[in-house]
């Protein structure tokens, strides 16, 4: 799979000069070194104990010497003639950020669409994020002091509106360019409770701090940052109820969220389905009515 990876972005239509491929081996059991320098003798590989992706990321940030960046997990890969698109707004647009779609098919169709530019303040503010960075191609500069929160999941969850807000010539294209490849065995699929808390924790700490920053940002800035940790509070609610299924721990979560000032959800109608999850949270029939329907459903 790590040959299919860097295989597709070599099959992109950029040249030496142009492209710095850094492989990240954060613990795998036997080296892929020599599989890689098959592929090209000019891959910058690096070899650490198993860290986890946010100081894998790091390490790749530290050693990037071009002026754009595209995070790509080892186990998925670029979607060659959807991607060229995304390079053509980079060439041909003074943009500092571009966002595109990913997919878990493994061909897609281009489309020559591109709308833009805005600032990243602005898409946050009108739009709902996705998670994952590997959907994002950024310009090196805006990222300055900015790195991934290390020893943490949902590390992607605490970056990406904090990035976000640094850009200022933004494009979004409905481009699906990145291949997502199911994982059977990652920690987004586990059934061990234990990796539920530990993530449901996790998620929780990555909406404090973002909250902790919002005093500190602009007016703008800061009501771009409250639409985006309310849609993850909203999130976190979610999982806690379909990942635990237990009224006690969800009542515990929500009197946490409450003293910090996050909890009942703002009255805003960012979309349709947070409007309805914020008013079937905020009464405690509402929520015993939602734990029964989510645990039907996941029947």
């Amino acid at each position: 799979m790590l040959k299919e990876c860097v295989n597709s972005i070599l099959a992109l239509s950029l040249n030496e000069s142009e492209r710095q491929i850094i492989v990240v081996d954060d613990g795998s059991e036997v080296s892929p070194v020599n599989d890689l320098l098959e592929l090209s003798p000019n891959i910058i590989y690096v070899r650490q104990p198993n860290q986890g992706p946010s100081q894998a990321r790091n390490t790749g940030i530290e050693l990037a010497s071009g002026s754009f960046i595209q995070f790509v997990d080892g186990d998925d890969c670029l979607l060659t003639s959807a991607y060229e698109q995304c390079l053509d707004i980079v060439r041909y647009k003074d943009t500092d950020m571009v966002l595109f779609q990913s997919t878990d098919k493994t061909i897609s169709k281009p489309i020559t669409d591109a709308e833009g530019p805005m600032s990243g303040t602005e898409y946050m503010t009108h739009h709902n994020l996705r998670g994952s960075v590997c959907t994002f191609l950024f310009s090196k500069e805006i990222l300055h002091d900015l790195r991934f929160p290390k020893g943490t999941f949902h590390e992607d969850e605490e970056f990406v509106p904090q990035i976000m807000l640094r850009a200022e010539n933004l494009y979004t294209t409905n481009n699906k360019a990145y291949y997502y490849r199911k994982r059977k065995n990652s920690t987004m699929h586990k059934t061990d409770k234990r990796w539920h808390i530990r993530r449901l924790a996790d998620a929780e700490q990555v909406i404090y701090r973002l909250k902790e920053r919002v005093d500190y940002l602009p007016v703008k800035e800061r009501i771009a940052m409250d639409r985006r940790i309310a849609q993850l509070t909203m999130d976190h609610i979610y999982n806690v109820i379909t990942l635990t299924h237990d009224e006690t721990h969800l009542n515990h979560v929500l009197q946490r969220l409450s003293r910090r000032g996050l909890f009942p959800l703002p009255d805003k109608d960012y979309t349709t389905k947070y409007k309805y999850f914020r008013k079937m949270t905020s009464t405690a029939f509402g929520r015993k009515m939602l734990m029964m329907a989510l645990r039907v459903k996941k029947a």
